[in-house]
C-alpha cells in the first residue's frame, strides 16, 4: 500500500516516514497542501496520513480535493488542535479517523492495518461482484454490509483451491447459494453441480443415493444406478446439512473421501472419483464431535476451509437492500411501498428465519396487502409484537451496551478518543466493542 504523508513539521514527518518504511510500507512524503495534490495526481496513493493545520491549505481542503479526485481514497487526519468541530467536518469529508499529536505509532499501525484489511476485503468482493455481472451467472448475491464483504472476499479466496471447504450457517441465510457460488468461480466451473440433502434421504437408501447400485443390489433395483459421486466427476458435489448423517454413514463418507473411491451397492468393483465436496450445516459440528455424535476425523477432513454466513439480524443493513430485491423479483402489477413504521419494524426484526424469511415475507405481503403501502397493521403478528429488548440475558445486555456506545459516540460526534473518556475505557476496548456490536457511523 502506497501512503503520503502530507505533514509541514520536518521532524515529524520525517519519523512517520522513516517508522512506516520499516513497517514495510512504501511511502511519499509532502511538507503542504499544494505539494501533496501535485503528488497525489501523478501516484496511485491509497491512504493519505494528513496534517490538519498548514501554512498554504488546511488539511480538510485538502482531502476534499483528493476525494473529488479519488473517491476510494482513505485517508486518516492528524492534528495537534483536535476539537469536536474539526472532527465532525473531517468525518463528513470521508476520513476513515482522527489522530491528535503526539501521535501513538502503536495506534497508528493498528488503524492503517485495519485499513489495509478493508481494501483487500473491498477489492475481493468486488471481483465476484464484477464476475457475475460479466458471467451473468444465474444467481444473484444481495448484500453490501461489511459482513458480507467479508464473506465474499473469502468466497474468491477459497473458490480457486481444490480443498474441501464446510458453509456454516443457520436456516435460511442461503448457504446453497455460496456453495454454487464457490463452484461456479472454480476450477470446475465447466463440471457438474450435484446437490445431496442428507436430511431428506432416508436412511436405508442414503448408501445407494451417493454411491450407487446394481441391478438387483435390492428389493426395488431393477437396474444399475450411478451415485452422486460418479454424477458429480470433473465437478462439485454438495452435501447440504451433513450434520444429519447417521455414524455409520460417516464411517463410509470419511472412507471414500481418503481413498478417492467408492463401490456400489451389490458390487465389489471399485470405481475412482473425482469431485470437489462442499458441505453444509446449521448445527455446530464441534459440538457434536464432543457429544459423540458426529466423528472427529470426518469433521476435519470436511473443515479444511470454513466459511460462515452471517445470519441476518447481524447484517442489518442488508434488509433493505434485499426488501428491494424480493420487490422487484415477485411484483407482477401493483408495486407495494413501507411506511416509516413498518419499516422500522423489519429492519428492528431479528429474522430467525433469515434470507428466506424476508422473501417469504415479501412473497406474502405482495399477495394479501389491500392497497400499495405496507402498514405495522400490515405485518405478521410475530413482527409487530416483536420487541429489540426480548430474548436472552446476554442478548438484552448486549443491546443495552450498544446502546450506550453509541450514545457516547454521538454525544462526542463520534470523535472515539472523547467517546472513550466519557465510558471510562480505553479507545482499543471501544474499538473492539464497536467492532463486535457492528457500530458504524
Amino acid at each position: 500500500m502506497l501512503i503520503l504523508i502530507v505533514e509541514d513539521e520536518q521532524e515529524q514527518r520525517e519519523m512517520l516516514q522513516g517508522f512506516l518504511e520499516k513497517q514495510g510500507y512504501k511511502v511519499l512524503t509532502a511538507s503542504g497542501g499544494n505539494e501533496a495534490l501535485e503528488l497525489f495526481e501523478s501516484m496511485p496513493v491509497q491512504l493519505v496520513l494528513l496534517d490538519h493545520r498548514m501554512d498554504d491549505m488546511n488539511g480538510d481542503e485538502v482531502l476534499e480535493k483528493m476525494r473529488a479526485v479519488s473517491p476510494l481514497l482513505r485517508a486518516i487526519m492528524i492534528t495537534a488542535y483536535g476539537d469536536v468541530t474539526t472532527a465532525v467536518k473531517v468525518m463528513q469529508l470521508g476520513a476513515d479517523d482522527f489522530m491528535e499529536k503526539p501521535v501513538d505509532l502503536t495506534d497508528l499501525i493498528e488503524k492503517i492495518r485495519r485499513i489495509e484489511q478493508s481494501i483487500a476485503v473491498q477489492e475481493e468482493s468486488g471481483k465476484i461482484s464484477d464476475f457475475i455481472e460479466q458471467v451473468e451467472l444465474p444467481i444473484t448475491i444481495i448484500g453490501s454490509s461489511e459482513k458480507m464483504q467479508e464473506l465474499l472476499s473469502l468466497v474468491y479466496r477459497v473458490a480457486s483451491t481444490e480443498w474441501s471447504v464446510l458453509i456454516r450457517g443457520e436456516t435460511g441465510t442461503g448457504k446453497e447459494l455460496i456453495a454454487k457460488l464457490i463452484h461456479m468461480m472454480g476450477l470446475r466451473k465447466d463440471g457438474p453441480f450435484v446437490e445431496v440433502n442428507c436430511a431428506a434421504i432416508p436412511e436405508s437408501l442414503f448408501e445407494s443415493e451417493l454411491f450407487g447400485h446394481e441391478k438387483g443390489a435390492f428389493t426395488g433395483a431393477s437396474s444399475q444406478r450411478r451415485g452422486r459421486f460418479e454424477l458429480a466427476k470433473g465437478g462439485t458435489l454438495f452435501l447440504d446439512e451433513v450434520g444429519e448423517l447417521p455414524l455409520h454413514l460417516q464411517a463410509k463418507l470419511l472412507r471414500t473421501l481418503q481413498e478417492k473411491k467408492i463401490t456400489r451397492v451389490g458390487s465389489e468393483v471399485e470405481i475412482n472419483i473425482d469431485a470437489r465436496v462442499l458441505t453444509a450445516t446449521n448445527k455446530d459440528l464441534k459440538q457434536m464431535v464432543t457429544d459423540k455424535l458426529f466423528r472427529e476425523d470426518l469433521y476435519f477432513r470436511l473443515n479444511v476451509l470454513e466459511l460462515i454466513i452471517p445470519p441476518l439480524r447481524e447484517r442489518r443493513d442488508d434488509i433493505i437492500e434485499l426488501m428491494e430485491f424480493f420487490l422487484e423479483k415477485y411484483t407482477v402489477n401493483t408495486a407495494i411501498s413501507f411506511d416509516h413504521d413498518s419499516m422500522t419494524k423489519l429492519v428492528k426484526y431479528s429474522f430467525p428465519g433469515n434470507v428466506r424469511e424476508l422473501e417469504h415475507l415479501i412473497q406474502r405481503l405482495l399477495t394479501l396487502v389491500r392497497g400499495n403501502t405496507v402498514t405495522v397493521a400490515d405485518l405478521p403478528p410475530e413482527i409487530r409484537e416483536s420487541s429489540s429488548t426480548g430474548g436472552l440475558l446476554s442478548d438484552r445486555l448486549a443491546a443495552v451496551e450498544k446502546e450506550m456506545l453509541v450514545a457516547a459516540l454521538e454525544e462526542n460526534h463520534w470523535v472515539q478518543t472523547k467517546a472513550a473518556e466519557t465510558l471510562g475505557i480505553s479507545e482499543r476496548v471501544l474499538r473492539y466493542k464497536m467492532n463486535k456490536a457492528g457500530i458504524k457511523k
